[in-house]
């Protein structure tokens, strides 16, 4: 019994993490957005930088997907 308790436990722990590693990444998605469109002339790394962050977003959106994580 203890070790299904435990695996429950680390399970959610686990989970929570990627909730508030997927609420950064979204957040640094959002901030790269918003830089790309204050500068005036298009610059590649920005927008090379915006798109591996959509990117790294939503490889951990479907990764919550697949572990059937719902968002609080």
């Amino acid at each position: 019994m203890g070790l299904f308790k435990r695996k429950s436990k680390l399970k959610n722990q686990y989970d929570d993490r990627l909730l508030s590693l997927m609420n950064r990444q979204k957040t640094a998605w959002e901030d790269s957005k918003v830089m790309e469109e204050i500068i005036v002339e298009e610059h590649p790394r920005l927008k090379a930088e915006r798109k591996l962050a959509q990117a790294k977003y939503f490889y951990l959106f479907k990764e919550a997907k697949v572990r059937q994580i719902k968002g609080k």
